[in-house]
């Protein structure tokens, strides 16, 4: 099981983890009701390396990226299922709605999004991550497993009471 560690703290494990030669793999964003494409998603980026620190958009990032509704579920929740997840090994909350500092300050050896970016449309982190030699790496979605398709269909099927 992972653990919720704050910047300080996540950026000692990387520097422990730099020395013993681990490949460190980092990604981010919101995973607000969590569901199987998330864990899919985590699974696959956890295979790429030794070490999976997932950043979290924190609930007033996720507010200003998906609207005043969202998040549904809030940050400390979202984090404790996270960190609870086999093969997430740490999880960092942070609050600008890109996870640029963060990434600059973990320079993960990988950063991994998901299949929304790429073909064109680089993550915003790309550039931070070309900076200092590490390698982005984009993981395709399981089809048809989303928090918009959840929330839809949770409206669809209980939405008028």
């Amino acid at each position: 099981m992972g653990e919720i560690v704050s910047l300080e703290e996540a950026l000692a494990a990387r520097a422990k983890l730099q020395i013993a030669g681990k490949t460190v793999v980092f990604t981010n964003g919101h995973f607000d009701l969590l569901h199987v494409g998330h864990v899919d998603y985590l699974q696959r980026a956890r295979e790429l390396g030794d070490v999976l620190i997932v950043g979290l958009n924190s609930d007033a990032s996720t507010r200003a990226l998906k609207g005043e509704k969202r998040p549904i579920v809030p940050q400390d929740e979202r984090a404790r299922m996270l960190a609870a997840l086999a093969c997430v090994d740490c999880v960092v909350i942070f609050e600008e709605t890109a996870a640029n500092s963060l990434v600059k300050a973990l320079k993960p050896d990988l950063y991994v999004k998901g299949g929304d970016w790429g073909e064109g449309r680089p993550p915003p982190e790309a550039e931070v991550v070309a900076s200092y030699g590490g390698q982005v790496c984009i993981l395709p979605y399981l089809p048809e497993h989303s928090t918009t398709g959840l929330i839809m269909t949770i409206v669809e099927r209980f939405g008028s009471g």
